[in-house]
């Protein structure tokens, strides 16, 4: 019988990680190990079956971040946070999410073109890329927070953009709760406008009424 592609974690109450493939108990770290092999595999609730990938996801994440050397600034996470239940939600994980692939394809590229030149098992171009992931890493991951934190900031000039331009469209209708153009002055001004239109028509159907007392005498 076929080997399933996807490695199977399972992850019990007492909060311990069970590998099915190699039948042990593994740890967060040996987690994120198959996320840098690119390794694919799922966890899930030895119990329910519930998928927990991406809350261990998010908790390897949490690890990296207070480890010393955090990629995402305090004001990119509040800005993060301020999305959730906004309609825009959606869109800002997909424009994220297309933000970091350009960028990973970029580091692909360049070591591709490490490769074309010292060959693909060169002793050479292994020492040349170790020597630069240990000098240039701290500033790639520095960059990578900075285009991200950029790319972020100019999605929120987007958002008030267009909220700014529904405000414009629909200030005319009398949607609940929403500020009309004019504010309350304008109200103001409508029930004026009313009352004055109310006080002709009493003005003019006066004599009409007492033409017609008149007529009954």
């Amino acid at each position: 019988m076929p080997e399933s592609k996807v490695r199977l974690i399972k992850k019990y109450p007492n909060r311990r990680l069970y590998d099915t493939r190699t039948s042990s108990y593994i740890t967060l770290a040996d987690v994120k190990e198959l996320v840098l092999e690119r390794e694919e595999f799922q966890v899930v609730d030895a119990k329910s079956g519930e998928d927990l990938t991406r809350s261990i996801l998010l908790q390897i994440i949490l690890e990296e971040e207070a480890g010393g050397a955090p990629m995402f600034t305090s004001d990119l996470l509040s800005h993060m946070i301020r999305f959730y239940g906004n309609a825009t939600q959606g869109m800002m994980g997909k424009y994220l999410e297309n933000n970091i692939k350009a960028f990973t394809e970029m580091q692909a590229k360049l070591q591709d073109q490490t490769r074309s030149i010292y060959g693909e098992n060169s002793p050479i171009n292994q020492d040349l890329w170790a020597q630069f992931l240990n000098f240039q890493g701290p500033a790639l991951q520095s960059v990578m927070g900075a285009y991200v934190e950029q790319s972020k900031k100019m999605f929120d000039q987007m958002q008030e953009q267009i909220e700014s331009q529904t405000r414009n469209m629909f200030s005319g209708f009398p949607f609940p709760n929403y500020p009309q153009e004019g504010g309350a002055g304008a109200a103001r001004g409508e029930s004026d406008q009313r009352t004055r239109d109310g006080d002709r028509d009493e003005v003019a159907a006066a004599p009409k009424a007492g033409a017609r007392g008149k007529s009954g005498t």
